[in-house]
């Protein structure tokens, strides 16, 4: 089955600039309907009002909640918990890794990293397109 491109994707960083890194890599693999939260909180706020979104792409280290809460809430809420949610992060620890894939996680992403390499793992979980 072709991934559609025009499923909403939700990206969640409380850093701007990559926030809007992610959207222009995601603009160069033809997804265009890209949705912004600046942290976990806020990101869980619009998954539970009923917009739909094919992927959650969200960086871990974020305050007041992070993108390992995230997961879990999103994980442990019956109307998201199939929804695939890719972590991003600059932790490459073995550990991290390891929580992330027990809380669920989908696939993992360790920054830096370019547009391949977010195709191949968004191929990994949505499928090839």
């Amino acid at each position: 089955m072709a991934v559609d491109r025009d499923m909403s994707v939700l990206i969640v960083d409380d850093y701007k600039t990559m926030l809007r890194i992610l959207r222009n890599l995601l603009k160069q693999l033809g997804f265009n309907n890209v949705d912004e939260a600046v942290d976990g909180g806020s990101a869980l706020q619009v998954l539970r009002s009923g917009a739909s979104y094919g992927l959650v792409i969200s960086d871990w280290n974020m305050e007041p909640m992070n993108g390992l809460q995230l997961l879990k809430e999103v994980r442990s809420d019956p109307k998201l918990r199939s929804m695939p949610f890719i972590m991003v992060t600059a932790e490459s620890k073995s550990e991290n890794v390891i929580a992330a894939k027990q809380a669920g996680v989908s696939n993992y992403i360790v920054k830096p990293f370019n547009a391949a390499t977010l195709k191949a793992k968004m191929a990994s979980v949505l499928g090839e397109f």
